[in-house]
């Protein structure tokens, strides 16, 4: 059975920065970048119908879309750090649409997800690596950050055990509702002062 999760997706551009970031840490599995992703919501293993719920539950978000962005690289685990992150620059977007998501799956009375949502792009998995490479590593990529980035949906995905995780495929996406341009706002705007006239 696939394991689920609600997730934004990393552009290009931006996956191409975080691929500079790998290599540098002996015993670390470097995430391919067509996995980068950010984790809203985990939902993990659930039957056909529970998933058809969350999908339909999911479909009734209407959230404008927002710039996002990676900033810095930590690891994760304290004592024995067991992953490699890029952090996310603060967001109120993100953490509002997490909190919408989150209001969701406990209404269909999902397992609570116990861990603080703290936004963040894996990107390597780490076992019988030394602390003291860990520190290196960050010390000497502490100044990452990307270009900001437009998030315009997010999505469904589903995981298989493996691995260092992946292959993640998205199973449904949903759009994010862009700005109404200043053009449009200026064209409209005489029209229907026009008709007020009238």
């Amino acid at each position: 059975m696939p394991r689920l999760f609600t997730a934004l997706e990393i552009p290009r551009d931006a996956a191409l920065s975080l691929s500079l970031l790998r290599g540098g840490l002996p015993g670390a599995r470097w995430i391919d970048v067509e996995n980068y992703h950010i984790t809203l919501r985990f939902i993990g293993d659930v039957e056909g119908h529970i998933a058809d719920e969350v999908a339909n539950a999911l479909d009734r978000i209407r959230r404008p879309e927002f710039t996002l962005q990676l900033s810095g690289v930590n690891a994760f685990g304290s004592r024995k750090p067991h992953s490699l992150v890029a952090g996310v620059s603060p967001s109120p977007d993100i953490q509002a649409l997490h909190a919408e998501i989150e209001r969701i799956c406990q209404r269909l009375m999902l397992t609570p997800d116990q861990r603080k949502f703290t936004p963040h792009v894996t990107l390597a998995r780490l076992r019988n690596v030394r602390n003291e490479g860990v520190a290196h590593y960050l010390s000497s990529r502490g100044n990452f950050s990307t270009a900001p980035f437009t998030i315009g949906r997010f999505v469904l995905m589903s995981s298989r055990d493996s691995i260092g995780g992946g292959p993640y495929i998205v199973e449904e996406a949903w759009p994010l509702e862009a700005p109404r341009s200043s053009y449009q706002n200026r064209v409209e705007r005489p029209l229907e002062a026009a008709r007020i006239i009238r």
